[in-house]
């Protein structure tokens, strides 16, 4: 089967209807519920660009029949792939400005890491490695498009998940049979749940002794019988005027509580279970997380580069951006977005080759921009708070456009060389990136996309090859001596 159209996603989400529930009904058809219908059209898109003329040489590549499949499905063999596949991640993630952190290329990344790396997975057998290859195979022949759920409910973090005040408050296998598992138990935090055709689980490191039951990683289409997923608020119910909120009204992820009602898991959908330290091992065995840090490395570029780009034009719009102060501001995120680019260079020319043959970006330079994304893009949305001030919180609504105001509006709202809807549409753009809950979300996704900032940073030093470091320091100490020698 070629690469999905647009389409052809929404048919089969209407196809496989899921249990979703949303201010506390149940959502009947997620393709034409008001608050899911325009972040489903902006997938749909992403889709449909595999099938333009320029896009689809970057967005595709040959599959083993011959066919086109999605480049994220594909190992990469050399170098030159690598740059490739940079090149594919952002024509997603250019559509929607870096906001969505869960376009389909990112967990089709995941998967072919897995699929990479079928020795860790053959540890509990061999049936587990083949199940690996032909999920993956599965997947990207038809084009699908994943969620995931990796992290356990925030109820008592002090204690691990078979501590807990339930022994199934976290996921965990119930039982096993010749069917498969039966899994009960709930996992956050499932971005675009709604929207996609499957979920796909496994555990962050973390797992200890005791949590065997809770030790797992397999696969179920999203429509799974038992499964139920409980989208947060959302930011627009699409009662929303796009020029009053032109991001929060196309980009809604609607994150999910994902709750599993004794789920059964066929055996064919099993890639590990009941190893704890396999299971905390995942990341680090297989290439997961190079693969995957490349995707987040481009998405996140393209999204610093939207908010320094709207920082510069907010301060052109009021020509502020002559005082020196104001200049300061805006070489900071200008040098953001350049420590991302070359980051992400140096991850592609410093390249690692795999067991397999393949190639993977370095791993160093990619988890150092993983840092610094979670924290410089809250830094620039403060860059962007201060400059917009106080014309942040004063822009009229679409409404006053057509009422006995708008001759007051076209006069005061304008800007040095913009016209009053120009400039409010400006302003209107900056305010849902970095004042509004929809941005405030965007910022808080950067900080903790991969954890505890702490504990990241704490990861970036234990997992450092420090001998390099150590062995200039070694040079230096030499040049001391003996404290028995005599000084020249």
């Amino acid at each position: 089967m070629p690469v999905r159209t647009g389409a052809q996603y929404v048919e089969n989400l209407q196809k496989h209807p899921r249990e979703v529930w949303l201010r506390g009904k149940r959502v009947e058809d997620v393709t034409t519920h008001p608050a899911l219908r325009r972040p489903i059209e902006q997938i749909a898109g992403l889709y449909d660009l595999q099938h333009d003329p320029e896009l689809a040489p970057v967005l595709t590549g040959e599959g083993p029949d011959g066919s086109r499949v999605g480049r994220a499905f594909l190992p990469c063999r050399t170098p030159a792939d690598l740059r490739a596949r940079r090149e594919a991640f952002r024509a997603w993630a250019e559509p929607t400005l870096g906001l969505m952190g869960r376009s389909p290329d990112f967990l089709n990344t995941t998967l072919m890491a897995f699929a990479e790396s079928p020795g860790v997975f053959a540890e509990l057998g061999p049936r587990f490695a083949d199940n690996i290859r032909r999920y993956h195979e599965h997947v990207r022949d038809h084009d699908l498009f994943l969620t995931h759920a990796l992290i356990t409910p925030q109820v008592d973090r002090s204690k691990g998940s078979s501590e807990q005040q339930e022994q199934f408050l976290h996921m965990g296998v119930v039982s096993t049979s010749e069917e498969g598992l039966v899994v009960r138990g709930a996992r956050m935090l499932a971005t675009l749940a709604p929207m996609a055709d499957e979920l796909l689980v496994y555990s962050l490191p973390g797992l200890r002794p005791g949590d065997e039951k809770h030790a797992a990683c397999f696969a179920v289409p999203i429509d799974a019988p038992g499964l139920r997923l409980i989208s947060r608020t959302p930011f627009d119910d699409g009662t929303r005027h796009p020029f009053d909120h032109p991001l929060s009204s196309h980009f809604e992820e609607a994150d999910c509580l994902v709750v599993f009602d004794d789920v059964l898991v066929p055996w064919d959908r099993v890639f590990l279970h009941g190893d704890v330290g396999l299971a905390n091992a995942l990341y680090s065995a297989t290439n997961l997380r190079q693969h995957t840090a490349h995707q987040t490395g481009v998405r996140g570029l393209v999204k610093l580069q939207f908010i320094t780009g709207l920082a510069m034009k907010l301060s052109q719009s009021v020509k502020i951006d002559g005082f020196l102060h104001v200049q300061q501001k805006l070489g900071e995120c200008i040098a953001a977005v350049e420590q991302a680019h070359a980051l992400i260079v140096a991850s592609e020319a410093e390249y690692e080759t795999t067991d397999a043959g393949t190639v993977r970006p370095r791993f160093d330079a990619l988890q150092t921009l993983r840092v610094l994304l979670a924290t410089q893009y809250p830094k620039l949305v403060e860059v962007l708070q201060t400059l917009g001030a106080g014309g942040l919180l004063m822009m009229p609504s679409v409404e006053d456009f057509t009422s006995p105001v708008a001759d007051d509006i076209a006069r005061y709202y304008r800007g040095a060389d913009l016209s009053a809807v120009d400039r409010i549409r400006l302003y209107k753009l900056a305010w849902d990136l970095c004042g509004d809950a929809f941005g405030q979300r965007a910022a808080q996704y950067e900080r903790y996309y991969a954890g505890d900032p702490v504990r990241l940073l704490a990861t970036n030093y234990l997992s450092y090859d420090k001998s390099e470091c150590f062995r200039l320091v070694d040079r230096a100490l030499a040049l001391a001596g003996d404290p028995d020698t005599p000084a020249p």
